[in-house]
């Protein structure tokens, strides 16, 4: 019972950030044409993400991106076989909120938007997509850890209204060029949908070589010895988000 309220708390946090981004990109576009443009669209993002942390961070350790819990497995902050259970949450509570924005937004606006699936920009290359989302999602883990994981960063107590700027300032920095994903969920939901496969196994590998290498980088690092959280395998409490 207590893995299933973690793997709920997933589903709606999940759905809540796709739901909210999804329907920020679709009402920029015609005939809805909202002028809020990107700086918009990033804080949809970034305040939904902040919102379902602070609600789910001490439930599930909100994590609401397959991309992090794979860097908590390679961490071991979570077990494996909870973690699979946390991805289909995720997936599924995207793929919901993905199929309800098609369904409810104006047919035009949802295919001029692409239902908001993170693309590469016009001529952006595939390394550039690749070395882009690694680095977004690198740094969105990173802030993370130093945030949730950290004890020196808990004891700030503004972590998830950091993680949410974290990810508000990756989508205004690089929306451009890949769409700023971060998220394989975030990019499946759409994608699937919709339909739309292209370039779309470059929005799973690179988020989580990135989260898997900010992960490893903090907790064999920069995080101290002394202070480094017991790792259990058994346990999904740790308090992180993404």
């Amino acid at each position: 019972m207590n893995d299933l309220r973690k793997c709920t708390a997933e589903f709606i946090g999940t759905f809540y950030l796709c739901f909210v981004g999804i329907s920020a990109i679709i009402c920029t576009h015609p005939p809805i044409s909202k002028e809020y443009g990107l700086l918009g669209i990033a804080l949809a993002h970034g305040l939904a993400l902040s919102v379902v942390v602070c609600a789910f961070g001490g439930l599930s350790g909100a994590h609401f991106n397959p991309a992090i819990t794979l860097g908590m497995i390679a961490t071991r902050k979570i077990c494996p076989f909870l973690a699979i259970k946390y991805i289909f949450s995720q997936l599924s509570g995207a793929t919901l909120a993905a199929f309800i924005c098609k369904s409810v937004f104006d047919t035009g606006a949802v295919q001029m938007a692409k239902l908001g699936i993170p693309l590469p920009g016009e001529g952006v290359e595939t390394v550039t997509v690749l070395l882009i989302e690694f680095l977004l999602t690198f740094l969105l883990m990173t802030a993370i850890f130093g945030v949730a994981m950290d004890p020196r960063g808990k004891a700030v107590s503004i972590g998830g209204f950091a993680i949410g700027l974290t990810v508000t300032s990756n989508i205004l920095a690089a929306d451009s060029l890949t769409g700023a994903s971060m998220n394989p969920a975030r990019s499946l939901g759409p994608a699937l949908i919709l339909g739309h496969w292209e370039h779309h196994g470059l929005y799973w590998i690179a988020p989580i070589a990135g989260s898997i290498a900010a992960a490893l980088l903090y907790d064999r690092f920069l995080l101290p010895t002394d202070d480094r959280p017991a790792n259990d395998e058994n346990s999904s409490d740790e308090e992180a988000a993404s």
